[in-house]
C-alpha cells in the first residue's frame, strides 16, 4: 500500500480522506469558541459596573417564565410526564435562586422586617401629627396606617 498521495488539509499532517478535516473542523470550534469567549467577556465587563448585580430578580423571572413556556407547551397527559424532569429542575433552580435572592436582600438591607416597618409607620405618624393640628383626624390617620401595617 504505502503513503497516501492525497494534500494534507492546511493545519494538518492528513489529507481529507484520513482525518484531515477533523483537524480544520478542530480549528473552527476552536475559533468560535475564542469568539463566544470574547463576547462574553465583553458582557461581563458591560455587567460589572451595573447595580442589577446585587438583585437575582430578573433570573428569577427568567426562570419563571421558562417554567410557564415549558408548561405551556404540554398538551396531553403524557407531554407532561415527559416535561415532569426538566419542570422539577427548572423548579428546583427557581426556589434556590429565590432563597439566595432572599439572602442577597436581607446582606445588603434591603428587606424591611415588621418592627423596622412599625418604626416607619410612626414616623409617619409624627410627620402628619406635626402637620395636622385637629386631634380626631390624627387619630383618624393613625389607626388606619396601623391597621394598614397589620395585615402585612
Amino acid at each position: 500500500m504505502g503513503q497516501c498521495r492525497n494534500v494534507a488539509v492546511e493545519g494538518s499532517t492528513y489529507c481529507p480522506a484520513h482525518g484531515g478535516n477533523m483537524a480544520a473542523a478542530r480549528l473552527k470550534r476552536q475559533a468560535m469558541n475564542n469568539f463566544k469567549l470574547n463576547q462574553y467577556k465583553e458582557r461581563a465587563e458591560e455587567l460589572a459596573g451595573s447595580d442589577k448585580l446585587a438583585s437575582l430578580s430578573d433570573e428569577v423571572a427568567l426562570l419563571r417564565i421558562l417554567i410557564e413556556e415549558r408548561w405551556n407547551r404540554c398538551e396531553t397527559p403524557q407531554e407532561l410526564l415527559l416535561s415532569s424532569g426538566p419542570l422539577s429542575d427548572l423548579i428546583t433552580k427557581s426556589v434556590s435562586l429565590v432563597e439566595k435572592c432572599h439572602k442577597l436582600d436581607t446582606t445588603l438591607g434591603n428587606l424591611l422586617d415588621k418592627s423596622k416597618v412599625m418604626q416607619f409607620a410612626q414616623m409617619i405618624i409624627e410627620i402628619i401629627g406635626k402637620n395636622i393640628t385637629d386631634d380626631e383626624v390624627l387619630e383618624t390617620i393613625s389607626s388606619q396606617i396601623n391597621e394598614a401595617f397589620e395585615l402585612l
